[in-house]
């Protein structure tokens, strides 16, 4: 099998790169923490639509990319790096896959950058990116359904990552789908998501960590030529390394409709959960105590790392998924989620 991207999917991850580091530095990051950073944060989600990301998945036929959730690893790479403060893998890789279709106006401005989307299916009761939103998807049982957040007056919730700018999830909505089988990819392609902007993000903290330990001396040294520092940074990167195959290999099997796609999405999501763990632990270490301090840049990139670590099924559940297809005894029950029949 090979795991090596195609020409078309380098240079797109590169145009999103490109773009990303111009249009989403840090400050916008930053900003995003706060109301002023709405302006800016709008005017990135029109760049990316002009660039056809928002539609990515949809065929040409339909105005998309044609592009399949092995196509998405690298985007969604380069969507974590740069921590977009957007739900773009909720919407990219959740909504406009669920609503192709079916049509209507909501698929139409999502789309076209009118709109911004998000999703929550664990039932966890709070809903990520609410206060950018114009639509959300969220689980009632095992149906789907639509949330219109226009005008609507939200309960904020303080969490993590103050760019998510959760809330309570609003009652009512209107049912888009009750086929348990949608309701299976589109967690599986969130989770898909999750694990891959993880992979990104690790980057990002791992090229901060490494840029600070060759400028910051100690007894006329940089303090990257000490063994121990180089040891526990060459830990991240091959931690990272080995996660980037798993989360290719779950996009291929969600793409070809594999039967263990399921377990491999949730190898995919554990691994990375553990790498980001890890390397949030390692490179605040490598930083010293600049690395705990919010005027530091490094907390934008851990803070978000750890909430898409516990966002789409928590390590836990996911090892669990992995044991049971295994035939093993699972540590937890893999049916925490309300739609999963018990085993």
């Amino acid at each position: 099998m090979r795991f090596a991207p195609t020409l078309d999917q380098v240079e797109l991850a590169a145009a999103v790169r490109e773009l990303l580091a111009d249009a989403c530095p840090p400050d916008v990051v930053r900003a995003a923490w706060g109301p002023e950073g709405d302006k800016a944060r709008l005017g990135l989600w029109r760049q990316l639509a002009d660039l056809g990301l928002l539609g990515a998945v949809l065929p040409d036929d339909d105005g998309g990319l044609g592009l399949t959730e092995v196509d998405l690893v690298p985007l969604f790479v380069e969507v974590g790096r740069a921590a977009v403060p957007l739900p773009i893998a909720e919407t990219v890789a959740v909504l406009v896959p669920l609503l192709a279709g079916r049509g209507g106006g909501d698929l139409a401005g999502l789309v076209a950058g009118d709109l911004v989307g998000t999703a929550e299916l664990s039932g966890s009761g709070v809903l990520p990116w609410a206060g950018c939103s114009d639509r959300a998807l969220v689980r009632a049982g095992t149906k789907l359904r639509l949330l219109d957040l226009t005008g609507v007056s939200l309960e904020r919730v303080a969490t993590v990552d103050g760019s998510r700018t959760a809330a309570r999830t609003p009652a009512g909505g209107a049912v888009v789908s009750a086929d348990p089988a949608d309701l299976e990819r589109a967690w599986l392609r969130g989770a898909l998501a999750a694990a891959a902007q993880l992979v990104g993000l690790v980057h990002r903290q791992l090229d901060m960590a490494v840029a600070h330990a060759r400028a910051r001396t100690q007894f006329g040294v940089p303090i990257g030529s000490q063994q121990a520092v180089k040891h526990m940074l060459a830990n991240v990167l091959l931690d990272v390394r080995f996660t980037l195959p798993v989360v290719q290999r779950a996009a291929v099997s969600l793409a070809a409709g594999d039967p263990a796609a399921r377990a491999h999405v949730a190898a995919a999501k554990a691994m990375a959960s553990r790498t980001a763990e890890r390397a949030a632990r390692t490179t605040i270490q490598a930083h010293g105590a600049i690395g705990y301090t919010v005027e530091y840049d490094l907390h934008l990139y851990v803070k978000r790392a750890w909430a898409l670590a516990a966002g789409w099924g928590r390590e836990d559940h996911h090892r669990a998924v992995v044991a049971d297809s295994l035939g093993l005894p699972p540590a937890v029950d893999p049916s925490v989620l309300p739609w999963e029949a018990a085993r």
